[in-house]
């Protein structure tokens, strides 16, 4: 079982998606695809990039935001957008918990965000936002903190 899922709506750059795949494994959490992405995820392409460790993810790819919701429903989701109200640092994840990312040139859609609260990193600096695999590795390991807080001791 895993501690909590990472969603990604629509992943724009294979790169990132790799990364957070590998993020994924040693966490032990599940990874979500939310279609439509913007690379090939077969096997093929897989090995041509030179990704060893795929066959391992734990992932899960829904075919639209809409099946995503639907499996996410009963479930307590928390959204990151640079628009967020507020800290990651603030937040308490529990077992079976989704963190949302929206994808990496887009965000989450507007539409959605109106209707809820999202979470932020503070960035002091002048860079106007991470990197996705960069945030969201940023937030697992909080997250990791709160759902298995022994893993940092010592």
């Amino acid at each position: 079982m895993p501690h909590f899922h990472i969603a990604l709506f629509e992943p724009e750059i294979p790169g990132n998606t790799g990364n957070i795949g590998r993020l994924s494994l040693g966490l032990n959490v599940r990874l979500h695809l939310i279609e439509p992405l913007g690379f090939d995820i077969g096997e093929r392409a897989v090995r041509r990039a030179g990704i060893d460790h795929w066959k391992q993810v734990d992932l899960q790819v829904h075919s639209d935001f809409d099946a995503f919701l639907a499996w996410a429903e009963g479930r307590r989701m928390h959204l990151f957008s640079k628009t967020g109200q507020a800290a990651y640092t603030q937040l308490n994840v529990a077992e079976g918990d989704v963190l949302l990312f929206g994808c990496e040139t887009r965000g989450l859609p507007s539409e959605f965000l109106a209707e809820r609260s999202a979470w932020r990193i503070p960035l002091p600096g002048a860079a106007r936002s991470l990197n996705l695999s960069n945030a969201v590795a940023v937030v697992s390991y909080h997250a990791l903190k709160c759902v298995a807080p022994s893993l940092f001791e010592g």
